[in-house]
């Protein structure tokens, strides 16, 4: 970057600072929720992830939630010990185990997700569809600067 165009303030940095603060009131919001429920964020990310499904592998798992692959094995690991998920042996793979919820997982499940779900609507009580389409284009329009996408 060449020193001019560093020594000008720079007009995203509000931006930015928006976007972080948005996601951290989020994640506080949401985890706290979450701790009462007697999980861990994380834990709930795979138990929500897994519901209602027969299970992934842990590279499937690993995509669809927020956990790298270095914390997933022990998060998994101590929802195993907790009775709600289990590995299982690959139908067709013999290298890889599918991750699925126990019948207590799933009764989980179905006891925490909608709770939680609940928790976060009532954020958006008082939002009508118009400003959901607001928000959700300008996200989107974020994403793509991120993901160098054609906007």
């Amino acid at each position: 970057p060449n020193a001019r165009a560093m020594s000008q303030p720079a007009e995203f940095l509000p931006t930015v600072q928006a976007l972080v603060q948005c996601y951290q009131a989020f994640e506080a919001y949401s985890a706290a929720h979450i701790r009462t429920l007697g999980l861990t964020p994380p834990q709930f990310d795979i138990v929500a992830t897994l519901g209602n499904t027969s299970g992934m592998t842990a590279t499937e798992l690993g995509e669809r939630t927020l956990i790298t692959k270095g914390t997933l094995t022990g998060v998994v690991d101590r929802l195993v010990d907790r009775g709600w998920v289990e590995r299982a042996a690959h139908a067709s793979d013999r290298r890889c185990q599918i991750i699925r919820l126990t019948q207590a997982g799933e009764a989980l499940f179905a006891r925490v997700f909608p709770e939680h779900m609940a928790h976060l609507a009532a954020c958006f009580a008082g939002a009508g569809a118009t400003e959901h389409k607001r928000w959700q284009a300008a996200l989107r329009g974020l994403e793509k600067i991120f993901r160098k996408e054609p906007a």
